[in-house]
C-alpha cells in the first residue's frame, strides 16, 4: 500500500513542477505598464463602443416594438 502511495506522491509533485515551470516561463510586465497600455487601449476604441457612444434606434434590437394599425 505504500508503495502505492509514494508513487501516487511522485506524481502528483511531477505535475506541480510541470505547472510551476510553466508558470515561470510566462513573460510577465509591471502592472504600471499593463495599466497604461490598458489605458490607451480604452481611449483608441471609446469611440467604438456602443455602452458610451449609445446605439442608434434603427440598428437596436430591443427597442420597443412598434404598434401596428390596420385602419
Amino acid at each position: 500500500m505504500s508503495n502505492n502511495n509514494a508513487s501516487n506522491n511522485l506524481i502528483i509533485a511531477q505535475r506541480a513542477v510541470k505547472q510551476l515551470r510553466l508558470e515561470a516561463s510566462i513573460r510577465r510586465i509591471k502592472v504600471s505598464q499593463a495599466s497604461a497600455e490598458l489605458r490607451n487601449f480604452c481611449l483608441q476604441n471609446a469611440s467604438k463602443d456602443p455602452l458610451l457612444v449609445g446605439v442608434p434606434s434603427s440598428d437596436n434590437p430591443f427597442r420597443p416594438p412598434k404598434s401596428c394599425s390596420l385602419f
